[in-house]
């Protein structure tokens, strides 16, 4: 049976884009396998709400900026919804919906009871200075207040945000209750009810993966070649939370152009510069 759904190419939605697109073909792909019935296969795609805000940011120059702000929530069957808050130049309302599809799968797998949700503002961060940014994060979740809540949706860091911008949202959320409402963000500073290890989290499962691969393929850490890092502590202040390795061994890849870099092997041993 062949499943048809968000990702037929001649439905126009407001999610038309290359990612969700993407996201879509990745469950056609399950759903035929598992046989899912067509009818169901298709709401299972589609987020059961999207937000679009628009945030006026008054810039240090004395100009204002018109920011376009996204929030996404998938679906709610199991839950209330979880996901990140990502701040990038080219994000999208599509690319924000692939996004939320993608967390609901892994709640669903991990057999969390969250759906899945994601959002986030069309702004590169570094190009903001950091009154700039404080404006840009307080704005979206003072936009975001209506659709958010601990038992409605929560929200985290992404690509572009960190803990302080957590922090940002959490207090910009608790003046409007009344009350410090620490859960309605994760990845928050620990001093103000944050996970320790939630920073290396990412990074740390990165290497976890590469080191399952290389037991899948029977490789030998000892004789890959190193090619690129997955840095899981941004100030690399800990050998073990920095990784790398090359899945393809005696390639001749890799050597040169890391010479400014500090390696560590996957297990956390430093390697010698180049």
């Amino acid at each position: 049976m062949e499943t048809q759904s968000c990702a037929d190419a001649s439905m126009h939605t407001i999610y038309d884009d290359e990612v969700f697109q993407m996201a879509c073909e990745q469950f056609r792909v399950i759903a035929d396998y598992l046989n899912i019935d067509k009818n169901d296969a298709e709401w299972a795609t589609y987020p059961k709400r999207a937000i679009a805000v628009t945030l006026p940011v008054h810039m240090d120059n004395g100009s204002t900026r018109a920011l376009q702000g996204y929030r996404v929530q998938h679906h709610i069957a199991l839950g209330p919804t979880k996901g990140g808050t990502r701040f990038a130049p080219s994000l999208s309302m599509g690319e924000t919906a692939a996004l939320a599809m993608w967390m609901s799968w892994k709640c669903a797998l991990a057999q969390l009871p969250y759906g899945g949700a994601k959002g986030g503002v069309a702004v590169d961060p570094t190009k903001l200075s950091r009154t700039e940014l404080e404006a840009v994060s307080r704005r979206y979740m003072q936009e975001m207040i209506p659709f958010v809540g601990p038992h409605t949706d929560i929200m985290g860091p992404d690509m572009g945000t960190n803990e302080q911008i957590m922090a940002w949202f959490m207090d910009t959320y608790s003046v409007y209750m009344g009350y410090a409402v620490n859960e309605i963000v994760t990845g928050k500073p620990v001093a103000i009810g944050g996970t320790e290890g939630r920073r290396e989290a990412t990074g740390r499962g990165v290497v976890y993966l590469i080191e399952r691969a290389m037991n899948m393929l029977k490789m030998d850490p000892e004789k890959a070649v190193t090619t690129g890092a997955f840095v899981a502590n941004p100030d690399l202040s800990k050998v073990d939370e920095v990784g790398y390795i090359d899945l393809m061994p005696g390639s001749g890849h890799g050597q040169g152009g890391w010479s400014d870099v500090a390696k560590f092997e996957v297990y956390g041993r430093p390697v010698p510069r180049q």
